[in-house]
């Protein structure tokens, strides 16, 4: 094999990508920064008990493993750092009140979590702490929402759902929880043959319930068939009830709503939200309440939050124009030197050409020279 063929799903970044990378995540972190959204820069790798600990265990089969040399101990390269976050929340912070959190590197994955991604995402996100009500809710959302117009994504929706119907639904019910795995994975994938042998044994209002929200997806007036269709407790209706809430408040986003919708049904306690575009086969931000998150660091409080891959983003914006930059002379010649230094100090790109080369950049807009009049160096325009 060649020395410089690299693992599937695994890439180079080159500059042109590298560059739209960079700006979008500037432009990320200080949409965060705007909201009050403190900066934590987690361990790339960490003991894997505590990578994995809690609600972190679904992510087992996506984390690379291996033995820390020192320790013995086994280490885990971090899948997602959600979980990280909670960690230093509970643990190094552990303040009283709110807590904003926003962090921004790379994760690792096993195997890759969609068709044609690459294995080494580059994950930003922000977590919420320490408020239970629906606020939060609206604050992460509104932030995510933030960051998508930051980045230039157009005519994007969102969809909506919560775990805490199909929990209410299938409260009581008597069931293996391997079984009950595979309900979930069955509303999923919205296999209606699947989940009526599964659920053939259970009690009647929960079987009906749950096969009749594997049609409940589309716009709002699915709230109101679902009022009707689930025969709805009174916690069904608090949980559709604040769905339709958190979307008006949100009057001029196209929202949808999939209310079988489980994907990470594991990690997450209650409302859910998933970013599309047009331009993107999957979505570009999931997000919602995950309460529990920090259980397992002795510290369960509420927690909400979102995060998404820029590798994926940056491939469905538009492209950005390049930067704006200055061609200049080498020579070893004193006020020129001085003359470069300034214009870098300002604020400008000063690009030298060296002797016996040609001045190729790809990544820089190279619309004024510096050249040497009536005395002097000055910048003109090329």
């Amino acid at each position: 094999m060649s020395a410089w063929v690299l693992p599937d799903h695994i890439a180079d970044v080159l500059p042109s990508e590298a560059r739209h990378i960079e700006e979008l995540r500037r432009g990320l972190l200080d949409t965060a920064r705007s909201y009050g959204y403190e900066l934590v820069m987690p361990p790339l790798l960490e003991y894997l008990d505590s990578l994995l600990t809690g609600a972190g265990e679904a992510l087992n089969l996506q984390t690379f493993k291996l033995v820390d040399q020192i320790s013995g101990r086994t280490l885990g390269l971090r899948a997602d750092t959600t979980q990280q976050v909670a960690r230093i929340d509970a643990h190094l912070l552990n303040r009283q009140g709110i807590t904003r959190l926003c962090y921004c590197g790379p994760v690792l994955h096993t195997h890759p979590d969609r068709p044609r991604a690459t294995r080494e995402p580059l994950q930003f996100g922000a977590e919420i702490y320490g408020h239970e009500g629906a606020e939060a809710d609206v604050e992460v959302l509104a932030l995510a929402l933030d960051c998508m117009r930051g980045a230039g994504v157009q005519d994007f929706s969102v969809d909506l759902s919560d775990v805490r119907i199909v929990r209410h639904l299938c409260a009581g019910v008597i069931v293996d929880p391997a079984v009950l795995q595979r309900v979930h994975a069955a509303l999923a994938v919205k296999d209606a043959t699947e989940l009526a042998r599964l659920t053939r044994n259970f009690p009647a209002a929960a079987r009906e319930g749950l096969l009749a929200i594997l049609q409940l997806y589309g716009d709002a007036q699915v709230l109101k068939e679902a009022e009707t269709a689930l025969k709805s407790s009174p916690a069904v209706r608090n949980v559709l009830q604040n769905l339709r809430w958190l979307a008006e408040q949100f009057p001029d986003v196209n929202f949808t709503f999939d209310l079988a919708d489980l994907r990470g049904y594991s990690y997450y306690s209650g409302t859910r939200f998933a970013v599309y575009a047009p331009q993107a086969s999957d979505a570009l931000v999931r997000g919602g309440r995950y309460d529990e998150v920090g259980a397992a660091f002795g510290r369960n409080r509420p927690a909400a939050g979102f995060s998404l891959d820029i590798k994926q983003l940056v491939a469905v914006v538009p492209a950005r124009p390049l930067k704006a930059a200055i061609r200049a002379p080498w020579a070893a010649d004193a006020e020129l030197q001085k003359t470069i230094a300034q214009l870098r100090a300002a604020g400008e790109t000063v690009v030298c050409a060296l002797p016996g080369h040609p001045n190729r950049v790809d990544e820089f807009h190279c619309d004024r020279v510096l050249v040497h009049s009536a005395g002097q160096w000055v910048v003109q325009p090329l």
